[in-house]
């Protein structure tokens, strides 16, 4: 009896292989052509899953992001519950870092899909704007929580503050895939950030 296709199983294989392909030449260098190659199957295969380019290029960052909140949900699961809201927001600075090589290469294309979204509005509409500014709420309600318990002075304005944080990492994050920073340096530079945002 034949084995039952798992459609989203081959999408995820083909959306992986286009984030090996792009981690290693850039995401300037994928083809749907090399794509099929690094992944194993058919070109024909390829563009039955995704018509275009630009589908393709979609279809990854959807992929990406997937894994990326995969990870962050595994991340605070393992604090105590209820979650403390500095313990939250570490936890998202930290995740926000390439600290390993999954990381890593999420940092490096994701940077490469934001530099592509400057001038394609295709990717800046969805998913990569959403998400993060899904991230900044989550990270203003944690705040906001911190703040009702006096972790936080009461003038703070808690969404500018989230901002500032979803910002920050973003640029710590391109300073280690450059090498300016290693990773205990820029989560130093986080930290130093948060003393001055939390009452010890």
């Amino acid at each position: 009896m034949p084995r039952t296709v798992d459609h989203a199983e081959r999408r995820a294989h083909i959306a992986e292989a286009l984030v090996r392909v792009a981690a290693q030449d850039g995401l300037h260098a994928v083809t749907m052509r090399a794509v099929a190659a690094e992944s194993g199957v058919s070109l024909r295969l390829v563009q039955y899953y995704f018509d275009t380019k630009e589908q393709l290029l979609l279809g990854a960052l959807r992929h990406l992001e997937q894994q990326s909140r995969q990870r962050w949900a595994a991340r605070v699961a393992e604090l105590p519950s209820p979650v403390p809201p500095r313990a939250f927001v570490e936890a998202f600075l930290a995740e926000a870092l390439p600290t390993d090589e999954q990381s890593r290469t999420f940092h490096l294309v994701g940077t490469s899909y934001a530099v592509l979204a400057m001038t394609d509005p295709s990717l800046t509409a969805e998913p990569f704007i959403a998400n993060v500014d899904d991230l900044q709420r989550q990270l203003a309600d944690a705040l906001r929580q911190a703040q009702a318990d006096g972790q936080v002075a009461a003038g703070v304005d808690v969404s500018m503050e989230a901002a500032r944080l979803v910002t920050l990492s973003h640029g710590l994050g391109t300073s280690v895939l450059i090498g300016q920073y290693d990773v205990d340096g820029a989560m130093t530079v986080l930290r130093y950030h948060l003393d001055t945002l939390f009452r010890r």
